[in-house]
Order: C-alpha cells, then sequence, then structure tokens
C-alpha cells in the first residue's frame, strides 16, 4: 500500500484519544512510508492527520471543494492540494489516488464517504479496502447495526466482512496491507 486514504471529523472530537488516535496513525503512516490521501482541510482531525504525516516526512494529498477553499479551511502546507468543484468529485479523486481507505471518529461526512466507497466497492468502480479504526469503541455500535443489516436480509455476510475494523492504527494497517496484497493477487475484494 502506498498511499491512504483517511476518512475523519473536521472537528477534535469530545475525547482526546481521537487526537491521539490521528496522531499514531500519522507516525505509523510516515513509518512505512504511505501517502495520505483526506479531505485538504486544516482543522479538527484532519488537520491533524495531516500535520502529523508531514512532520515525520511524509506526503500528503489533500482534495477539497472550492466552497471550502474560500472558507479557507484548506490546508496550504499539503505536498499537493486538488481542488474539486463538488463533493462527489472529491471522493472519485481521493478513490483514484489512493490504494485502501481507514476511517477515523467523525460525523456525518465521514459516514458519508466510508459508505460511499463501501458501496462503489460493491458496485464495481473499485476494488480497494477499508477499515474501521476503532478509537475506545466508537465504531462498535455501527459495527452492531451492519450486523442486525444482515440478520435483516439487506446485506450478505461476504459483504459485511469487508467492513473491517481494528483497534489500533498499526493493526489498520497490517489488515488492509494484506487486503491491498490480496487484490495484487487476483483475489476479489
Amino acid at each position: 500500500m502506498k498511499r491512504l486514504a483517511v476518512y475523519c471529523g473536521s472537528a477534535p472530537g469530545a475525547d482526546p484519544a481521537f487526537a491521539d488516535a490521528t496522531r499514531d496513525l500519522g507516525v505509523v503512516m510516515a513509518e512505512r512510508g504511505i501517502d495520505l490521501v483526506y479531505g485538504g482541510g486544516k482543522l479538527g482531525l484532519m488537520g491533524i492527520i495531516a500535520d502529523t504525516v508531514l512532520e515525520h516526512g511524509g506526503k500528503v494529498y489533500g482534495v477539497i471543494p472550492d466552497a471550502l477553499v474560500a472558507h479557507e479551511v484548506a490546508h496550504q502546507g499539503c505536498t499537493e492540494l486538488f481542488t474539486v468543484t463538488t463533493m462527489h468529485e472529491r471522493k472519485a479523486k481521493m478513490t483514484e489516488l489512493c490504494d485502501a481507505f481507514v476511517a477515523l471518529p467523525g460525523g456525518i461526512g465521514t459516514l458519508d464517504e466510508l459508505f460511499e466507497a463501501w458501496t462503489w466497492n460493491a458496485l464495481g468502480y473499485h476494488a480497494q479496502p477499508f477499515c474501521l479504526l476503532n478509537v475506545n469503541g466508537f465504531w462498535d455500535e455501527l459495527a452492531g447495526f451492519m450486523d442486525h443489516v444482515v440478520d435483516s436480509g439487506f446485506l450478505s455476510d461476504a459483504r459485511r466482512a469487508q467492513l473491517l475494523k481494528a483497534d489500533s492504527p498499526a493493526a489498520a494497517i497490517d489488515l488492509l496491507d494484506a487486503a491491498v496484497e490480496s487484490a495484487a493477487q487476483g483475489v476479489t475484494w
């Protein structure tokens, strides 16, 4: 895996562990030579992940809609900052640039990005894997709800198994690396 798309909040969240895990992820990415692809913002967890990867010698590729650049939330320190017109273009560009996705804690934007990536995967638009970084159990209830969706007959067990979950940045990257390697060997993700 060379580039990892990170979905996360534009706020730091209420639990300091969210920011700590974000910094830890940035350090692990830089140490392993994995570049960051993210939403291009300078606020919240988004700013923390970009700053950390940059501080540790990594490359950062931000993708941000014009409307957010105009509100002065764009991170000007990115290795490369792509400006797009719409959120749909943002998600498509991030998918084009990355090998895998990880979701840190975040709000509706993070959920939107995660579910669109999963849906596009299900429709065959891409084969990149995705993982929830489950900081202090943040994603437990979502994972439980997805089990309910399976039990209710709206999601297959195989599709549910695609939603990886890890409790540490290193474990998330290990899971995603294995999935990327499997895809490279022809195993359908």
